[in-house]
């Protein structure tokens, strides 16, 4: 039996009196074990990823059934933090519903996916002609707040999956909803678009009210990766449209690396007239984001020069990150002074995508996966029912045998 296996079977305990984040909790735990089940078959991740997603559903009992975004796993008591003046947060509220409609599938329990998707529904009520939301919601009237509009922080990962429920769905007639929503989303992400002389660096804006703010976070590099994967769903004028903006974005991020002393991307970066850009907040903490769609645009075009590119970001992060027990980031991308954390999205998501920025494109295929925002993979299995939930077409393994208990 692995120790890893070991662990989780005997030791891992979800009944801590201790307030969670919803969203972090699912992408991280939930995402996690349900990879592990699909990866292995077998069925302790699937119960442990059960009782740990049975202790978050408190959360989705707001009278919109917008969920509250932190919970206690013992008690269940459910809120949110006070700097959001009592809203939910966008990205948290839209980041659930691969892995809940993922543990309905397995299960076959649809309580999970009617949760996330009765989300879904809500904002359907409330969306902009532009697609674009702000970042906080009220829980209670299921409206939005005044509040920033981002691809960056708070915002990201709504969008991306819009785009990935309708890949985890088949891209069946049920789950066109989604798609209709990210394209939409992407008409309003191009209006935030502006371009950089004299270097032509493609950058995503933020928006407050009517006005659009020239900063960038490197969390938004995720964007050209989530444009090149959702690019075929068009026509082929609309697709190569769409798939030169995923190529334009991605040089702009490549660059957040290049363009400092260290080759190592800042938090963020600002865009000035006469200038190309600057690093807003300087610290690096091993962010996957850039890598994340250097992965997505080699294996959709062919092009090495994204394999090239992440070389270049593996080699600084040897160079400047590399400790003797693991890796750090960086106080300050300008300097190379240290910090003393390795994040651990640096090996579940950073180390990940750029393994597979080298493997074959048959290493969890895309045919047959789908990647959580926090890079676990998603078996794709088809769906029986109106209701959205199905079975395996094959059994659970990477290769499709069915795989028991490690030993």
């Amino acid at each position: 039996m692995s120790i890893s296996y070991s662990w989780v079977a005997e030791s891992l305990d979800f009944d801590k009196d201790y307030d969670a984040s919803v969203f972090e909790t699912t992408i991280r735990v939930v995402g996690g074990l349900l990879s592990a089940y699909d990866l292995s078959g077998d069925k302790v991740f699937l119960e442990k990823a059960k009782d740990i997603t049975d202790r978050l559903l408190p959360a989705w009992e707001t009278t919109s059934g917008i969920p509250y975004n932190r919970i206690n796993l013992a008690h269940g008591r459910a809120h949110n933090p006070g700097w959001t003046n009592g809203d939910s947060i966008l990205a948290d509220s839209g980041t659930e519903q691969l892995e809940f409609i993922a543990l309905s599938q397995r299960t076959g329990d649809p309580k999970y996916q009617q949760k996330a998707e009765n989300v879904i529904t809500q904002l359907q009520k409330i969306y902009p002609s532009d697609g674009l939301l702000p970042i906080y919601i009220n829980p209670h009237s299921g409206t939005a707040s005044y509040s920033t509009i981002t691809f960056g922080a708070m915002g990201d990962s709504f969008y991306e999956y819009l785009l990935k429920v309708w890949i985890q769905g088949n891209k069946t007639e049920h789950v066109k909803h989604y798609r209709q929503m990210w394209e939409t989303s992407m008409e309003g992400l191009i209006s935030l678009t502006k371009k950089t002389t004299p270097s032509n660096y493609h950058y995503i804006c933020e928006k407050n009210g009517g006005s659009l703010s020239d900063k960038m976070d490197e969390l938004a590099c995720f964007a050209p990766g989530m444009l090149a994967l959702g690019a075929s769903g068009y026509g082929p004028e609309k697709s190569e449209q769409i798939m030169n903006l995923a190529k334009e974005l991605a040089r702009t991020c490549y660059n957040f690396y290049q363009t400092t002393p260290t080759k190592l991307a800042g938090e963020n970066y600002f865009f000035h007239a006469g200038q190309d850009m600057s690093v807003g907040t300087s610290w690096n903490i091993l962010r996957p984001e850039t890598v994340e769609s250097l992965m997505y645009l080699w294996r959709l075009t062919g092009n090495k020069t994204y394999q090239d590119w992440g070389w270049d970001i593996f080699q600084a992060f040897e160079k400047n990150s590399r400790i003797e027990s693991g890796y750090v980031g960086l106080r300050d991308v300008n300097t190379g002074e240290k910090d003393n954390m390795m994040q651990s999205f640096f090996l579940a998501e950073t180390f990940k995508y750029l393994y597979l920025l080298f493997s074959p494109p048959s290493v969890i295929s895309f045919d047959e996966w789908v990647f959580n925002t926090e890079a676990h993979p998603l078996r794709i299995v088809p769906i029986h029912d109106n209701k959205g939930i199905g079975t395996p077409a094959r059994p659970f393994g990477p290769f499709g045998r069915k795989q028991g208990k490690p030993e």
